[in-house]
């Protein structure tokens, strides 16, 4: 069982940065691949990018790539994205997710654990 609780949302101006946190519980955090998805109002949740147990491997989808980063800390238990050159169309509620697989999976059913989000507002 792992328990995920996400923080660092906020508002912020077109252009600006965001550092996202997600807290995990559990001795076994290590083993899981740990990926960030987000949806916005009246949306689809979408995958936004996930990490390897590792850290060693990472993956974006293509609209945020070359401007969010995804990285890992298994000795505190955490996983940050930092959302750089946001847009307002970033908007959105985010959230952390974790799996075991070894495969990229973006299709967000297949995660098992979930945080509870944290809300990221553009402004333009």
């Amino acid at each position: 069982q792992v328990q995920l609780v996400e923080s660092g949302g906020g508002l912020v101006q077109a252009g600006g940065s965001l550092r996202l946190a997600c807290a995990a519980s559990g001795r076994t955090f290590s083993s899981y691949a740990m990926g960030w998805f987000r949806q916005a109002p009246g949306k689809e949740r979408e995958f936004v990018a996930r990490i390897s147990w590792s850290g060693g491997s990472t993956y974006y989808a293509d609209s945020v790539k070359g401007r969010f980063t995804i990285s890992r800390d298994n000795a505190k238990n955490t996983v940050y994205l930092q959302l750089n050159s946001l847009k307002p169309e970033d908007t959105a509620v985010y959230y952390c997710a974790a799996h075991r697989s070894v495969l990229v999976i973006t299709t967000p059913k297949v995660w098992d654990y979930w945080g509870q989000g944290t809300q990221v507002t553009v402004s333009s």
